[in-house]
């Protein structure tokens, strides 16, 4: 089959086997540039097959020669259409791990239920014997309750008045004015839900109980905070508030478990998840720009290394005030922020090309998917149905 990119609106619906492949070759050779002697052995990585928890599992293997055990939720190649770029990205992770001698296994299901909860530990047991990392990098737009089977949708609202801004329509490049209202109901505590701390300190909980947890584990799950413009649909919204829980959540894994749980605060970078996000779009692509022209620009692979090599696993986590991990440092540095805060007033469709790195901003989002990589001949006929090499080794494999 030959695939092209088919776009609607924040999400691409095809994905290139041999592009995501090539996607995650780019991201082991930044791994590989920065071994790490020490560090972490064994890891479970939650949420592992796109952006930030992708980059987590290469740069825990390639960095630190760890084995992985990752879990995630995608959809495989079905009756000759393409797999989610999720699933081609885990395959080629694992071909790549094992060629290089290294442990990779994965679990495909939700990572929500009791049922995924369970096989997990059954592989770990059964392969690994227990994990010294947890990495917790689960983004939904929904969850169900083990305990009570509620299903509760989060949403992307500010939070007592509606918010206006300039915002991106990438199906059009057309810089335009956004209004969100603001949350109602039950809209926050849905959203906390689903997005916030409690399904990792079940996780935690399931771990240590099984006896799967190694003394003095570390586990880490992630957040944002970003500039004032994107505060009140982020930071100060319903996702905001989702966020302060997994705050609580490290604080509670920390003081119930021989385990320090920290939240890393993370630089913006082009996402699935980040493209849905009124106002960010926008703001990543001049950031982009900025940080570009300073020679500080990093994606997820990046970000991930310095913070398992640099932080995590260093003799100096750089905490801030409220306990956290930044590796957002060099965004949130003030000539970086001066900079983006000059352009954003006078951006316009017409200026969007020169005062921001839209195009940079595009390569992104398509090489998510596996588009516009290097070296790829997207005019050949590709095969579509590639199964996970982990797969029929027992219990490890879905």
């Amino acid at each position: 089959m030959i695939i092209k990119p088919r776009i609607r609106g924040f999400v691409c619906i095809t994905a290139h086997p041999k592009g995501c492949a090539a996607k995650v070759r780019q991201e082991i050779e930044v791994a590989q540039a920065a071994k790490k002697e020490g560090g972490t052995k064994k890891v479970l990585v939650l949420g592992s097959s796109t952006g930030y928890g992708l980059s987590s599992r290469i740069a825990t293997a390639f960095s630190h020669n760890a084995a992985t055990l990752g879990v995630f939720f995608e959809r495989p190649s079905m009756k000759g259409k393409p797999a989610s770029a999720g699933w081609y990205n885990s395959v080629a992770f694992e071909q790549a791990a094992h060629k290089a001698g290294l442990y990779a296994k994965s679990i495909n299901g939700d990572a929500f239920s009791d049922e995924i909860k369970a096989q997990t530990i059954e592989t770990i047991k059964a392969d690994l014997g227990q994990v010294d990392l947890v990495v917790y990098s689960l983004a939904s737009p929904r969850r169900t309750d083990p305990k009570t089977g509620e299903t509760y949708k989060s949403v992307l609202k500010p939070i007592g008045e509606s918010f206006t801004n300039r915002t991106l329509d990438t199906d059009k490049d057309l810089v335009t004015e956004v209004t969100i209202e603001p949350a109602e109901g039950d809209d926050v505590a849905d959203t906390v839900n689903v997005m916030g701390g409690q399904d990792w300190e079940l996780w935690m909980d399931a771990l240590d109980e099984a006896g799967v947890l190694a003394p003095s584990a570390k586990s880490v799950a992630y957040s944002y905070i970003g500039p004032e413009i994107t505060w009140p649909v982020y930071t100060n919204g319903t996702i905001g508030q989702a966020k302060k829980d997994v705050e609580r959540a490290a604080a509670a894994i920390t003081e119930k478990h021989d385990c320090a749980a920290y939240v890393a605060v993370n630089k913006a970078v082009v996402t699935q998840a980040s493209s849905a996000i009124p106002v960010v779009p926008l703001y990543i692509s001049i950031l982009i720009k900025v940080m570009k022209a300073k020679g500080t620009h990093e994606d997820c692979i990046e970000q991930m290394v310095r913070l398992f090599n640099d932080r995590l696993y260093s003799d100096d986590l750089q905490l801030d005030s409220a306990g956290r991990i930044r590796v957002d440092d060099w965004e949130m540095e003030s000539d970086v922020q001066q900079a983006v805060a000059d352009i954003w007033p006078n951006i316009s469709t017409e200026t969007l090309c020169d005062q921001s790195d839209y195009a940079g901003y595009q390569k992104n989002f398509l090489n998510l998917f596996g588009f516009e990589l290097p070296g790829v001949d997207y005019e050949e006929d590709v095969e579509v149905e590639l199964d996970l090499p982990s797969a029929g080794q027992g219990i490890g494999s879905r």
